[in-house]
């Protein structure tokens, strides 16, 4: 199928200028193909000018850029994202990253002394924020005595189904009565990481709701890669990186607050001349000028010296987005429609399969996940052949994974995040506006040639 063709199907009814003629408007090596916008994002060459825009205006008179001009700037990009979120503004705040909102909100809640309050997340829970998990549980525990807060983590077996992970937040609710227990908050994304999936993260948030469980909506993969309506959504808390998918400079993330919780976020992480204290004895020296925002929002105005020009440039970046690539509706129609279809053609160039379950709702995102052709077996050594690719001991995935890394960047100048999962190693892909067809087709052929190099022992030659 033509390149050209194929990105008129794609974009029915969207700008032509999606596909290879955006390429130039980002400043990718000519020869680099960006297969991973969902990791660190990539950011248009005009965007990169209005960043360092900001740059040079802090740098020319730094005291009234930073007390003065930036927190209007600030309520100017705040004001821009809570639009597109369909939220009001004085919920949202601007930080550096999805791991600083989730750390936000984790560390500044308080839990119940008698002990039985549970932080429930799934096994799909980004490694991250589950290690932030780990460490509210442990950082509540005092020597010889049990932790005044506990986790659970609700385990899914890909693919599973809509009501697969519904049932299982049921089913982890339930046990937790059963043992006198009371799940506090539940963590769930909208898009996860590795597989990058759709989570049904409506009827989970309305599920919370129903039990009276905090809902904590990772949506790291969120805005600018789905629809988002937080308006009608109503999580207690969401949180979504805007230099993701959204050509925002790295970094910058939305956390979001209802009225109704910005009582218990007393703190920005780190805290700051924003925090309210409860030592009147005491009063702090605040060296900023005065706010006119909610305490909420004047917490996360100045939290340290620190670059906000990424911040800035999500009023930018959606203006961009909107008169060179026709609106948020326009890249969501091509990048989710080259997922799914850049998906089914590259695993059908490896003889594979699309990461999808039976109701398609798996891959209603721009990320698609593909299997490569490698089998592995559990036992003790390598398996028959599959499609005259060797299968392999399972214990053998982690060294083949980053083996298989190594020389997609070494000798096909590309970057493509591979997990292990189901026996199989699979490969995530992400669709951009400045992607076609063809860039799938040719990592689909990448791919077969680098496991056709590992059937022929070469990862093992490179390990000795």
């Amino acid at each position: 199928m033509a390149s050209s063709n194929t990105t008129s199907q794609l974009a029915d009814g969207a700008s032509s200028a999606f596909g290879h003629s955006l390429r130039q408007e980002f400043p990718f090596d000519a020869d680099y193909r960006n297969f991973n916008q969902g990791s660190f994002g990539a950011w248009p060459t005009a965007i990169h000018t209005r960043l360092r825009a900001y740059q040079d205006r802090a740098n020319a008179r730094p005291d009234p850029f930073i007390r003065y001009e930036l927190p209007k700037l600030l309520d100017a990009s705040r004001e821009v994202a809570a639009a597109l979120l369909r939220a009001p503004a004085e919920t949202v705040v601007l930080v550096p990253n999805a791991t600083v909102a989730i750390n936000t909100v984790l560390r500044n809640l308080t839990w119940h002394p008698d002990g039985r309050d549970v932080l429930l997340y799934f096994s799909t829970v980004y490694g991250g924020c589950g290690k932030t998990i780990d460490y509210i549980v442990d950082s509540h525990q005092s020597p010889g005595q049990p932790p005044l807060v506990s986790s659970r983590e609700i385990p899914l077996q890909y693919p599973f189904e809509d009501r697969d992970a519904l049932a299982a937040f049921e089913a982890a609710v339930a046990r937790c009565a059963t043992e006198g227990k009371r799940p506090r908050l539940c963590v769930f994304d909208t898009v996860s990481s590795l597989p990058g999936i759709r989570f049904p993260f409506e009827a989970l948030t309305r599920a919370c709701r129903a039990h009276g469980v905090l809902s904590l909506v990772d949506g790291a993969q969120g805005i600018g890669q789905i629809g988002l309506d937080l308006g009608a959504l109503d999580p207690d808390f969401f949180l979504s990186n805007c230099h993701k998918w959204l050509f925002v400079p790295r970094g910058c993330a939305v956390l979001y607050v209802p009225v109704r919780h910005q009582g218990l976020i007393r703190s920005s992480v780190p805290t700051s001349h924003g925090y309210v204290t409860s030592n009147s004895t005491n009063p702090r020296l605040n060296p900023l000028p005065p706010s006119r925002n909610s305490p909420f929002v004047h917490n996360f105005e100045f939290t340290g010296t620190i670059d906000c020009s990424p911040y800035l440039c999500v009023t930018d970046a959606l203006r961009w987005r909107e008169e060179v690539l026709g609106g948020e509706a326009k890249i969501l129609q091509y990048t989710q429609t080259l997922a799914r279809e850049g998906g089914t053609r590259t695993a059908a160039i490896l003889g594979t399969e699309v990461l999808e379950n039976s109701t398609g709702t798996l891959g209603r995102c721009s990320l698609t996940n593909v299997a490569l052709p490698i089998q592995f077996t559990t036992e003790g050594g390598a398996g028959a052949e599959a499609d005259g690719i060797s299968a392999l001991s399972a214990a053998e995935a982690p060294a083949v994974i980053q083996w298989i890394l190594g020389k997609l960047m070494e000798d096909y100048n590309t970057f493509i995040p591979l997990f292990y999962g189901n026996d199989k190693i699979w490969a995530r892909m992400s669709a951009q506006v400045y992607l076609e067809m063809d860039d799938f087709e040719w990592a689909g052929r990448a791919l077969l040639e680098i496991c056709q190099r590992i059937a022929a022992g070469e990862h093992r030659g490179a390990a000795n």
